[in-house]
C-alpha cells in the first residue's frame, strides 16, 4: 500500500444517464488501494427531481470540496464555457473530461485522447492504419480523432450525421497535424471499401441507442474495428465485426486508461492499470 493513509478525496462525475459507469468503482478501489478515503459521487441530472445546468452542477461541486470531477455525455464539449484554463491536449479537442478544482480555478483537461492512444497502441498498434474512417465528430470523437493522427494514422476521414460539425473537427485536425491528414467523408458507408479500419465514436450501440453506426455487411476481415463503446461491452457492432473476422477493441480501454490518468490528477499519486483493470472486469461482460 503507498500513498498517505486516511487523506480524503472526494470526486465525482457530471453526467446523464451514468448509472451503469465502472468508473466510480475504479477509482474508490485503486484510492482504497493507495490507503485513501476516496468517494467519487455520480452527479445525474437525469436522476433529480430538478434539471440543473451545467454550471449549477459544477458550483455545487466546488461549494462540496470536490477535488474534481470527470465530466461525460452531453457536456464534454459546454463544459469549456466554464474554465479558467485548459492543457494543451484539452483545447486541440475543445473539450474535456476531466476538471480539476484547486485553489479556486477550474483547470479542464482531456484524458480521453490519453486514454484511447494508450489503449489503441496495445490493441492495434501493429495493424495496417494507412487509411481510417471516425464515425462521430462530437466531444468524444474529437479526442479519439486526435489520438488517431498522434498513434500514426495516415488520413483519417470523419463521418458524421452532422455535416458542420464534422467540418469543424477537420479544420482543427489539419491546423494541428497539416493539411491532408483529415477530411471529411460523405458517409461512412461511402468509404468503408477504402480503409484499414473503422471507429465508432457516437452512442450507437448503446442500451438506450441500439443499432450499428454503418450496414454491417460492409465489414470484411482485413478491417479491424474500435468501439467505445463499453455498456454494452459488446455491442451489435462488436458482435458483428467479429463474426466477419475483423480485429476489434471495445471502449474498455479508453474507459480503463482515462481513468488511470483521471485519478492522478485528482490525488497526485499515480494509479495502477493493472489493479484498475481487475476492478473494471470484476463487473463481468456488461
Amino acid at each position: 500500500m503507498t500513498g498517505t493513509l486516511g487523506r480524503a478525496v472526494l470526486v465525482g462525475l457530471i453526467g446523464r444517464g451514468t448509472a451503469l459507469s465502472r468508473t466510480p468503482r475504479m477509482h474508490e478501489a485503486e484510492g482504497a488501494r493507495q490507503g485513501l478515503r476516496y468517494v467519487y459521487h455520480r452527479i445525474d441530472p437525469a436522476e433529480m427531481a430538478a434539471t440543473p445546468t451545467f454550471e449549477d452542477m459544477l458550483r455545487a461541486a466546488e461549494i462540496c470540496g470536490y477535488a474534481g470531477v470527470n465530466v461525460t455525455h452531453p457536456y464534454k464539449q459546454e463544459a469549456v464555457a466554464f474554465l479558467d484554463d485548459m492543457t494543451e491536449e484539452a483545447r486541440a479537442v475543445g473539450a474535456v473530461n476531466t476538471i480539476v478544482l484547486k485553489d479556486g480555478r477550474r483547470i479542464g483537461h482531456n484524458t480521453d485522447l490519453w486514454g484511447f492512444a494508450e489503449s489503441f497502441r496495445r490493441s492495434m498498434g501493429g495493424e495496417r492504419k494507412d487509411r481510417v474512417v471516425l464515425i462521430g465528430a462530437g466531444g468524444a470523437g474529437s479526442a479519439v480523432a486526435n489520438a488517431l493522427l498522434d498513434c500514426g494514422v495516415g488520413t483519417l476521414l470523419v463521418a458524421d450525421t452532422n455535416r458542420a460539425g464534422a467540418e469543424k473537427l477537420v479544420a482543427a485536425l489539419e491546423g494541428r497535424f497539416g493539411s491532408g491528414r483529415a477530411s471529411v467523408a460523405p458517409g461512412a458507408e461511402a468509404v468503408a471499401g477504402e480503409v484499414d479500419g473503422i471507429v465508432n465514436a457516437t452512442p450507437v450501440g448503446m442500451a438506450d441507442h441500439p443499432g450499428t453506426p454503418l450496414p454491417v455487411a460492409l465489414l470484411e476481415a482485413r478491417h479491424w474495428v474500435v468501439d467505445i463503446i463499453y455498456f454494452p461491452m459488446e455491442t451489435e457492432f462488436v458482435r458483428a465485426a467479429k463474426a466477419a473476422g475483423c480485429r476489434v477493441a471495445t471502449g474498455a480501454g479508453m474507459a480503463l486508461f482515462q481513468a488511470v490518468k483521471a485519478f492522478e490528477l485528482f490525488c497526485g499519486l499515480p494509479a495502477d492499470p493493472d489493479a484498475m483493470r481487475v476492478t473494471f472486469d470484476s463487473f463481468g461482460p456488461g
